[in-house]
Parts: C-alpha cells; sequence; structure tokens
C-alpha cells in the first residue's frame, strides 16, 4: 500500500536503543494491522509524532473513512510516543482511548499528529488530531498508556 517510510528519531533514542541492537523502526512500526492499512510513520519523538493512513482501503459501507481506522491511527502514534517518554527500559500499554469524529472523509490520505498532555512515570496521555489534506480536523483522540517496566533479562 504505498512506498515505505523509514521515521525519523532524536539521535539521542537512536543511540539508547542501538546499545541493545534494537531496530527502531520496526519497533516503533504500525504492526501488522498498520501495514494491513497503510499506516506510515513519519517522525517520531516523545514530544511530537506524526503518521499518514490512506482512506482508501479504510472505509466503511458508506464509503467515508471509518472511524475504527482513525482509532488505529491515533492509537498507533499516542503509542509510539508513549515508548519513546518511557524510554528503553518500559513498555506502554494502552488503557484508554477516546475518539470524537468531527467529519467524514472520502479519499486521499489522512495525517495525525501526537502531542503530549501528561508524561508522568506510570501513564503517558497523547491528544492526537487527524487531518484531512486540506488540513480540516476529522478526528480528535486521546490515548493514556501505562509505562510497566520490562522483565529484567
Amino acid at each position: 500500500m504505498g512506498e515505505q517510510h523509514t521515521p525519523t528519531f532524536p539521535q539521542e533514542v537512536i543511540d539508547e536503543y542501538a546499545a541493545f541492537g534494537v531496530d527502531l523502526p520496526a519497533l516503533f512500526s504500525a504492526g501488522h494491522l498498520g501495514t494491513r492499512m497503510g499506516v506510515q510513520i513519519l517522525e517520531a519523538s516523545a514530544e511530537r509524532v506524526v503518521g499518514t493512513m490512506p482512506v482508501e482501503g479504510n472505509t466503511q459501507p458508506y464509503g467515508l473513512l471509518h472511524g475504527g481506522a482513525s482509532a488505529v491511527l491515533a492509537e498507533t502514534l499516542g503509542s509510539v510516543g508513549s515508548m519513546l517518554h518511557g524510554g528503553s527500559s518500559k513498555l506502554a500499554v494502552g488503557v484508554d482511548l477516546n475518539c470524537t469524529h468531527h467529519r467524514g472523509v472520502r479519499s486521499g490520505l489522512v495525517t495525525g499528529v501526537a502531542t503530549p498532555v501528561h508524561r508522568g512515570r506510570s501513564t503517558a496521555t497523547y491528544e492526537i488530531v487527524i487531518s484531512d489534506e486540506e488540513g480540516k480536523r476529522v478526528c480528535t483522540a486521546r490515548l493514556t498508556c501505562l509505562l510497566r517496566e520490562l522483565p529484567a533479562k
């Protein structure tokens, strides 16, 4: 579903994960679901995560962008931000997702931008704004992730 794009990461994040031999683009991808839906992460840091998703292939029976597709994009972007905030010693697990759908979209590409609302030691909350190609807001979402310590190896 389109060409693959490697997200950009801050150098200090690349260095932190490189010490563990971790492939950041694979770790912070949208996974199999995101791949099937055409989600592409363009930019990723704890302060801002940007990604896109095509409307085509992600519609409901009336031909509009499916609300669940918007939720997948929102949760993907918010989770990436939460993981980057938590660092290499924590795992981000979504515990609450809220999406308000403002307008329908029938074609093109939507872009989501996740920015932090709260970044604590045990939780992170991100607001995700999804817009159409004209910059009109399609959906506003909020994701809260629990930050769990990774088990010792």
